[in-house]
């Protein structure tokens, strides 16, 4: 079944093309419908499957097909845990219904309320927004939902992770009764499950669960480093393959800062993305990674759920994850839709029983990339900057942010 074959307005179909949506992926084509049809969808996916076109498609012929007449407040609430996440799923409303009169806005907070409260005024269809702001407009009185139809939450398992389960259940007070609400997560658990079934009402539950949780379309291995040798198979990668762009996970912020600060050194310019870049600076940082002005972006796992940078080509496990969960959604950041991509993940002999767990979760053992002594030498001794005192830079910088690394 191909885009064209869907009854749904021309203008989504031509945007579709135009954006080279041609054939629904797995989750799109088993979602769509039931959206369509005024279903509610409890979905699991993993990631990168296409979960968030998978409800925008049907959301926007809904409200093409239904006049808002005089109402000024949101028809449509999608609520999410990052503002990241909230910008990135407004571009996709955005794009995919640009030829239609939909009015699409993201609500986060971390920036002034005044425009924000005008632009509502002046009416939004759709609303993708992060808790807190939006509660703080509904007690000022400045954002009105009690008419938004359909409630969407996505990545539920994370808001579940962030504490939001709480303003989950709080905001269904100022919703209407009668909804449709849309339940898109990548991992289910029990608990999870519980939260759902509280918000959706006899859904038609969709899900997606291969034996192995990394996508298909993802080639992904291990290769055993020792920890202080790590910059130097970095350098060597990003060295090898000067035009594919890269996402490269460290364990902590102030890890990132060293390896960005190592590549500079041998004059490979990578920026950091971690909890500690004020929020301007991280959607200026992302900006121009998904413009390909940079093509390294090193990051804490603060880039590791929900984020869609379009042609990803290859994903560094710099740091193996504490939660194994974080290896699949890292993994998921290339490979996206019916992209193919690649990941490759630096061990060390400290980090192996975060590898063996790992493979415990997802059911399959991680290719080895065998390195060869002599090739392992080799890429040490090609390093531009192989003299410096690395252990010595380390010692510095944690007496100078008072914080120890448990890797050093």
């Amino acid at each position: 079944m191909k885009f064209s074959d869907y009854y749904i307005d021309q203008t989504l179909k031509s945007a579709l093309e135009e954006l080279g949506f041609k054939r629904p992926t797995d989750i799109q084509f088993k979602a769509i419908q039931p959206i369509l049809d005024g279903e509610d969808v409890m979905a699991v996916a993993q990631t990168g499957t296409g979960k968030t076109a998978a409800f925008v498609i049907p959301v926007l012929q809904k409200l093409i097909k239904k006049s808002r007449k005089d109402y000024k407040g949101v028809r449509c609430l999608v609520m999410v845990p990052t503002r990241e996440l909230a910008k990135q799923i407004a571009a996709v409303f955005q794009s995919i219904g640009k030829q239609t009169p939909i009015k699409t806005f993201a609500l986060i907070g971390g920036v002034e309320q005044e425009q924000q409260i005008r632009t509502l005024k002046n009416g939004i269809d759709v609303l993708v927004t992060t808790p807190g702001r939006m509660f703080d407009l509904i007690s000022q009185g400045a954002l009105d939902v009690s008419k938004a139809d359909t409630l969407v939450l996505d990545e539920a398992d994370l808001m579940l992770d962030f504490g939001f389960a709480k303003d989950i259940k709080d905001v269904l007070k100022f919703l209407p009764k009668h909804r449709q609400t849309l339940f898109f997560t990548a991992t289910i658990s029990t608990k999870l499950k519980r939260m759902a079934y509280d918000v959706v009402k006899n859904p038609i539950r969709i899900q997606l669960s291969p034996k192995n949780p990394v996508a298909k379309t993802i080639d992904h291995a291990v290769a055993f480093v020792e920890m202080d040798d790590k910059r130097f198979f970095l350098e060597n990668m990003l060295n090898e393959y000067p035009e594919y762009r890269f996402i490269v996970f460290v364990r902590t912020k102030v890890r990132v800062e060293r390896v960005v600060a190592a590549m500079e050194r041998v004059g490979i310019h990578t920026e950091a993305l971690h909890g500690g870049v004020e929020q301007k600076a991280r959607f200026v940082i992302l900006d121009r990674f998904r413009t390909s002005e940079n093509r390294v972006l090193v990051t804490t796992d603060v880039a590791a759920r929900g984020i869609d940078i379009p042609s990803v080509d290859y994903v560094i496990n710099y740091d193996l994850p504490d939660e194994s969960e974080n290896y699949v959604h890292r993994c998921g950041r290339t490979g996206r839709g019916n992209n193919r991509g690649q990941a490759l993940s630096f061990c060390s002999e400290l980090e192996i029983p975060l590898l063996e767990a790992i493979e415990e979760y997802t059911g399959e053992s991680i290719v080895r990339y065998e390195l060869h002594p002599d090739e392992y030498k080799q890429i040490i001794e090609d390093a531009e900057d192989p003299g410096h005192d690395w252990k010595k830079l380390i010692s510095e910088a944690n007496k100078e942010d008072g914080t120890e690394d448990r890797w050093d």
